[in-house]
């Protein structure tokens, strides 16, 4: 099982904080196209965090049982 967390406006995009798949071995370009097409993502400028280390969103890393997927938006700080 993957789980994915969203985050700023991609909660309200999504209408969900996280979702959890059950699939493993699954590479992250595979997973962020499904996203696209379940929730038209592409219109919203995010980062992508895998267990916590942010990654290119081009990378084709395989994803793993208990990863975890976060979709982060451009944060503003002083």
């Amino acid at each position: 099982m993957i789980a994915i967390k969203y985050f700023g406006a991609l909660v309200e995009r999504t209408r969900c904080r996280g979702e959890k798949i059950d699939f493993s071995d699954l590479p992250l370009s595979k997973l962020l196209s499904e996203l696209e097409m379940k929730y038209q993502l592409g219109q919203f400028p995010f980062s992508v965090a895998v267990n916590q280390k942010i990654i290119d969103k081009v990378n084709n890393q395989i994803l793993k049982n208990n990863d975890i997927v976060a979709l982060l938006p451009p944060f503003v700080g002083a």
